[in-house]
């Protein structure tokens, strides 16, 4: 589980009662497709006949621009999640990436999970002598993204999390 127990309200909407604006909710679901998109050629070199995650952005960007509702959003990323199931490593992390992109439509916090994800898919890719190192470059990389104006946010968030989220944001 890489959601915390209490909700932060910076990641509720307004309306809902939190204080995340659209437009910034808007910004997390492309920042978490963009890291998604990242490493999905990870996930499409070992399934590329599998369509699932590539939509699963396709969507989460859909949706930012109107053009989907949270709920078929929602759905594009638990298909995504379900191309991961019966793989490992660099691939099933990627899938997994794309599926948390697509689901922050539904919960604004799942922007960490698509990083995280993305982090762990860089990892696994990468000889085990190197995987630190690959996991701080997309870390870094991810970072370089981030819009001005949910960059602060985020990176408490990360701060905060950093623990649940397998300590892949120490970079």
């Amino acid at each position: 589980m890489i959601l915390p127990k209490v909700r932060d309200p910076r990641f509720i909407t307004i309306r809902r009662g939190g204080t995340l604006t659209d437009d910034d909710h808007h910004l997390l679901a492309l920042w978490a497709a963009d890291c998604a998109e990242h490493v999905l050629p990870l996930f499409e070199a070992e399934r590329p006949d599998d369509p699932r995650p590539r939509e699963a952005i396709a969507y989460a960007r859909a949706w930012v621009r109107g053009e989907f509702k949270m709920m078929e959003t929602r759905a594009a990323g638990g298909h995504a999640m379900g191309a991961a199931r019966d793989l490992k490593g660099a691939a099933r992390n990627a899938a997994y990436a794309a599926g948390q992109a697509a689901v922050v439509a539904h919960v604004a916090a799942h922007e960490l999970g698509a990083a995280a994800y993305a982090i762990k898919a860089a990892r696994a890719a990468a000889p085990k002598s190197e995987a630190e190192a690959a996991g701080r470059r997309e870390c870094r990389w991810q970072r370089d993204r981030l819009p001005d104006a949910i960059r602060a946010l985020v990176l408490d968030d990360q701060r905060l999390r950093n623990d649940i989220c397998w300590s892949v944001f120490e970079c």
